[in-house]
């Protein structure tokens, strides 16, 4: 395995995928076997954890940790010492998915992403269902698997198909949230909630669809996913069309022109 101080990204990103597809592969005989007791509740919220997205993320560490032991872990689970102090550190999302998978509805992702001074330089989101890897490093096009992929040449709001996410608490902005999805439901071909945001952003980057929104987002939630979308020529802010989506939980993505009239009606009624 590589050391991060060759600077060779391809190859580190080499390693990840191979240890992606590996748990992916652990995820899904556990899917396929998955005993419904050991589900956990993370606080209040219905935010659910099992054994699986636990086993997965300490998979993910024990390589990662020998790949670059001078990087620091964001991961969901938390079975490794946190940090954000470290000027790498790889953000992790072993099982993006949970409630799908454990209701055996097939749309579930492990999301690595790899930041430097909080700036990402390389992403992963592996679908575990379909096979399908989406990557990328920086200064380097995005892929599926070995295909070259970019976001969609759909220039209009009323041509898009976007995806959202629902939200495990602050209810309270619920309502605002409800009028803009109500907006893009009569000014696009549709809303998409495919429980996901992982999954979202990789197909916002290979365009399968036009863009993305949601909020109380989470780092690991978005960190691979959105890099990927940006090097597939792809715009992603926060609501205010700023950069703080990684850790400030607003993201909003789509193509150029997409993503402007996105951002006009979610600011009108933010």
């Amino acid at each position: 395995m590589c050391i991060l101080a060759d600077m060779n990204l391809a190859a580190i990103q080499k390693d990840v995928i191979g240890i992606s597809a590996e748990v992916a592969n652990f995820i899904q005989y556990e899917c396929e076997n998955f005993d419904r007791t050991h589900i956990e509740e993370k606080g209040k919220f219905n935010n659910l954890v099992s054994y699986v997205d636990k086993e997965a993320e300490k998979k993910l560490v024990s390589v990662l940790q020998k790949l670059l032991p001078q990087a620091g872990f964001i991961t969901e689970e938390g079975t490794v010492e946190q940090s954000q102090s470290h000027e790498y550190n790889w953000i992790i999302d072993p099982l993006d998915g949970t409630t799908n998978f454990m209701h055996g509805l097939p749309v579930y992702a492990i999301s690595i992403g790899l930041v430097k001074n909080k700036k990402p330089i390389l992403g992963v989101v592996y679908e575990v269902t379909r096979k399908e890897c989406f990557h990328a490093i920086e200064n380097g096009p995005a892929y599926c698997n070995d295909k070259v992929i970019s976001v969609s040449k759909v220039t209009s709001l009323n041509e898009s198909l976007l995806a959202t996410g629902f939200p495990y608490y602050q209810f309270e902005k619920m309502e605002a949230y409800l009028n803009i999805i109500r907006t893009f439901l009569d000014k696009t071909h549709g809303i998409r909630r495919l429980g996901s945001a992982a999954i979202d952003l990789a197909y916002v980057a290979c365009g399968r669809l036009d863009g993305f929104f949601e909020y109380n987002l989470n780092a690991w939630d978005v960190a691979a996913g959105a890099f990927i979308v940006q090097q597939a020529g792809g715009v992603v802010t926060d609501f205010k069309g700023g950069d703080n989506f990684m850790f400030g939980g607003e993201l909003c993505c789509a193509t150029h022109r997409i993503h402007t009239e996105m951002l006009q009606v979610i600011q009108e009624r933010w």
